[in-house]
């Protein structure tokens, strides 16, 4: 069972909405009605015997029986506790992290692939996987297929798409200002029409003519988890918490910004939660890491430290996210790395035993937006960091800055680790 949004960390509205109805309804001496929720609202109700004794795969196996999902579904999801302060948490049924995105594609049933569609979608139209309008519109086409059917263009016009927008675009590009002041500013400024966008990617979703409607709803969830693909935080688990703003203007204080962290078996993302888009993307290769407890007054941290630059200068920074659930947040780093190293270490061993001759197998990297300006670029230069450098034994801050590593926990198995930065100790300054 995994725990997301707990401890006061601000959730999405439509989950946080939820989170305040318990998921025990009832209680009676011999059963309990337990209500499990799915990521489009659906509400499944049990009847659960003996609740203080049930184990959480006995309460999943119950929830997929009454889904009539295969025995597959066991490893696809997994139960979610959803709770601002877990005071009356809902449960949720939801999409295992630590499920691989490859096996995804290779699911038949039906079921099991319009429910990770439906949280995919979800995610999108949340906002919480940040995406470029381009593939925004090419995802929102196959929702437009899979609500309304093939395109017809007698029927479905940029009128009716409008309409329903947001059903298929993020909220963030569907929302228009109203107010005088919005008016005032964007006069003149005309508002991007996305329903033609929208409306020409529906024309263009590929239909089999000897495909029943079936398989073409298959094909269709598939197509649209392999874009989801793409992005590098499809999948991840998420965690909320601030940075600290870059300071802007003579003894201006940058005060914090809102971001939310996603971590999954390959990397880190930190991501604007108001402009939606990334601000730092990390594999476990390029960071070590670290959290601290609070004292008195201060707050949980976790630390991430990368390679950089500081004016030409290498660098190691470092980014502080505060977060109440900054603990949480490392003790999944920590569990993902140790998942990796043993996954690197039976793939070798059954590759030596399959042909002693041939190499290790080379980890297959899936294809990267390179879109000028994507949104999940990393925009290093909005971050408040720390640079150090190490100059001999010596830790030097460059105005911040640094090198030897303040952290154990570091991704240290293989040629790959994270190392510390060496670079001249010219133009550096005593911190």
């Amino acid at each position: 069972m995994e725990m997301e949004g707990a401890d006061g960390a601000a959730v999405p509205p439509s989950l946080a909405d939820r989170s305040h109805r318990s998921s025990i309804s009832s209680m009676c001496a011999r059963s309990v009605d337990v209500l499990v929720y799915l990521i489009d609202d659906t509400v499944v109700q049990l009847s659960v015997d003996s609740l203080m004794s049930v184990t959480v795969h006995e309460l999943h196996r119950i929830v997929r029986d009454a889904l009539q999902l295969p025995e597959c579904a066991m490893e696809v999801f997994t139960l979610w506790l959803i709770s601002p302060l877990l005071d009356e948490p809902s449960l949720q049924f939801r999409r295992n992290v630590f499920f691989p995105k490859r096996r995804e594609l290779q699911i038949e049933n039906e079921a099991v692939l319009r429910l990770l569609y439906e949280e995919a979608k979800f995610n999108i139209l949340e906002g919480r996987y940040p995406c470029d309008v381009e593939d925004c519109e090419q995802l929102g086409a196959l929702v437009c297929r899979l609500q309304l059917g093939p395109y017809d263009q007698d029927q479905h016009t940029a009128c009716a798409l409008k309409e329903k927008l947001e059903a298929f675009l993020p909220a963030h590009l569907c929302r228009r200002g109203h107010s005088l002041l919005t008016a005032l500013w964007k006069r003149g400024a005309k508002q991007p029409a996305y329903e033609q966008g929208l409306l020409q990617a529906y024309q263009t979703v590929r239909e089999e003519a000897a495909c029943d409607e079936p398989e073409a709803l298959r094909q269709h969830y598939r197509a649209y988890l392999q874009r989801c693909h793409q992005l590098p935080y499809y999948g991840c688990a998420f965690f909320y918490g601030e940075i600290d703003k870059p300071a802007q203007g003579f003894l201006h204080r940058g005060g914090r910004k809102a971001v939310s962290v996603a971590i999954s078996l390959e990397g880190v993302y930190v991501m604007d939660s108001k402009e939606k888009h990334v601000l730092l993307g990390l594999r476990f290769q390029e960071l070590s890491w670290d959290h601290t407890y609070p004292d008195e007054e201060e707050e949980h941290i976790l630390w991430l430290e990368f390679d950089g630059e500081n004016e030409g200068i290498l660098v190691n920074k470092l980014l502080k996210i505060y977060s109440k659930q900054a603990e949480l947040m490392s003790g999944l780093i920590e569990y993902c790395l140790e998942l990796n190293v043993a996954a690197e270490a039976s793939a070798l061993e059954n590759s030596t035993l399959q042909s002693p001759t041939l190499p290790p197998l080379a980890s297959k990297q899936r294809p990267k937006l390179r879109r000028q300006n994507s949104v999940v670029c990393s925009r290093i230069q909005h971050l408040a960091t720390i640079d150090y450098i190490e100059d001999g034994k010596e830790i030097k801050r460059v105005k911040p800055k640094r090198t030897a590593s303040f952290f154990t926990r570091q991704f240290s198995h293989g040629a790959a680790s994270y190392s510390a930065v060496q670079a001249p100790a010219e133009s550096l300054e005593q911190g």
